[in-house]
Formats: structure tokens, sequence, C-alpha cells
């Protein structure tokens, strides 16, 4: 039986949504997966195994599955619950500060024998309200308006800073902050690291050498690991980039393509026809005209 489940965690870093097990398959067998989960629920009681243990998530609860840990839902009676759900690449939330383990160190942590409280109640996250956050992060994922991306990531910030005091208070942190393997843990600093750097040119053998790996050797892995290739993903982030400066701001091709990291305004048209089968400008426009008639 293949339990792993394909996620397109670089095109879509974070999805959030509704699921109604009247509606659609439930109960849901072992599967893992690279991104991390977060289930809430909404009506009646979700059981929800990780890593062979149940946890019971009933209504205002939430569980916290982390990345590459094998679970499965189901329900102990007729049922069928409802319950929201939030898929995203947490090495994708920011979060400052250099006395914190990093997240990938956290989330490793998780594969050794460490009793983890991951399911929360209100009271033990007090200053997240997890009903209306996670209801206005599913909304400002549909409605896509200006800032969301920045909203979305400002509450899984606030979500996982309260985890982490909580296991911090537990003295859990220390736990995970352990030596790892260091190419491996370059590797999967790579996509944060793109992300940052996106406004600049990004050459993959460059990459490849801040992963003491080889070109083909860390192409390989990336594309083993993500499902495309490291360049496509490049591309793809600088071209969302582009998209978000033709809908939310004014400024010209030559601006944004320098603010996007293209060589010059000829290779970003060049790059975005290629990907849209249309130009920037032809773009704009129809969305313009979409927003005229909402």
């Amino acid at each position: 039986m293949r339990l792993y489940e394909e996620g397109n965690i670089l095109k879509s870093p974070i999805e959030a949504f509704y699921y109604d097990a009247n509606k659609y398959d439930f109960p849901i067998g072992q599967h893992w997966h690279y991104y991390s989960e977060v289930i809430y629920g909404i009506e009646d009681t979700t059981v929800v195994v990780c890593n062979d243990k149940e946890y019971d998530v009933k209504p205002n609860q939430l569980i916290f599955v982390p990345p590459e840990t094998i679970h499965s839902m189901f329900s102990r009676d007729e049922k069928k619950p409802k319950y929201l759900v939030v898929k995203f690449d947490a090495n994708r939330v920011y979060l400052s500060g250099g006395y914190m383990p990093r997240l990938s160190s956290i989330f490793r942590g998780f594969r050794k024998p460490i009793d983890v409280p991951i399911l929360f109640s209100q009271e033990d996250l007090p200053r997240f309200n997890m009903r209306d956050s996670l209801y206005r992060l599913v909304d400002e994922i549909n409605t896509k308006n200006y800032g969301y991306d920045s909203y979305i990531n400002s509450i899984l910030q606030m979500l996982m800073l309260e985890m982490f005091r909580k296991w911090h208070d537990l003295g859990l942190l220390n736990d995970f902050a352990t030596s790892e393997d260091t190419d491996e843990y370059s590797f999967h600093d790579i996509i944060p690291y793109i992300d940052e750097h996106s406004d600049e040119i990004i050459k993959i053998e460059d990459l490849a050498d801040m992963c003491g790996m080889s070109y083909s050797n860390f192409a390989r892995r990336f594309k083993s690991v993500y499902g495309q290739s490291c360049k496509e993903y490049i591309e793809f982030i600088k071209l969302s980039r582009v998209e978000k400066f033709l809908l939310f701001t004014d400024y010209d091709l030559t601006h944004i393509s320098t603010e996007t990291g293209f060589s010059d305004c000829s290779h970003l048209i060049r790059v975005f026809k290629r990907k849209y089968g249309i130009t920037p400008k032809q773009y704009k426009k129809i969305h313009l005209q979409k927003g005229e008639g909402k």
C-alpha cells in the first residue's frame, strides 16, 4: 500500500477549506506528506490517528499534524463529522528570533519518541482565537484581496508561535534542537531561500553549492521531493510576484521586471506569455475588467 500523498506544496504552499464527511471520502486511510496539516473540529468528533496514537478532535479543538508523520481519520460512530483543514509548508512561515530552533529542527524532532502535545483546545492557546482566525484564513485564500498572502502568513505565524510557547513551557523545544545532517538541513532551507531572494537572478548551480551537492544530485532530489524541477519552481515564484504587481500596483513592466529578478522587460514578457498565453498587459486588462464587473 502506498502511503505517500502527493501535494503541490510549491504551487499551493497554503490550502484551507471546509471538509464535510457527508460529501467526500471518509474515513481517510493512513497516509503521509511533506506539508504540515491543521484539522479544526466544527461538527461531531473526528478521530485522528497520528503515529499510532488516537486523538479525539471535538468541535472547537485543533490538532497539528507535523510533516512526514503517518496519520488517518475516522469516526467512532456513524456520524459524519465536519471540520476545517489547513495544509501548509511550515518552513515557509517566517519566524524571527535567533534563540529559537529552526522549524526544520522542530519538525524532525517529532520523529523521536517525545510525548509532544499536538491536540489543543481554545484555553490551551489563549491568544489565538481558533474559530475566527481559521475561518478568516479560508476567506482570505478564497477572495485573494490585496495583501492576502501577508494576512495568511500572520495568522499561521500566530498559531505556530502559540504552539511553540506551549512546547517551550513544557521544556520540549530544546529536545528538538539537535544536530542534524548539514546537507539535508540546507536542502530543506532552499525553498525559503528562493522565496526570500525571488527578486534576484537565482542560479541552480549556486543553490546546489549551498547544499554541498552536485548539480545533478540537487536537481534530482528537488524533483523527487517536490514533484517539479527547481527551475520550474523559481519561474513560478517570480511569475506569482509579477501577478501581484500587475493586479495590485500601477508599476510599469520595466520596474516589475527589476523587482522580480528578470534580466529585463523583454525576458519577463517572454516567460509570462509562455506560461499564461497572453502578455502581462493583456492579463492586467482582463482582470481589471473582471473587477469592474463585480
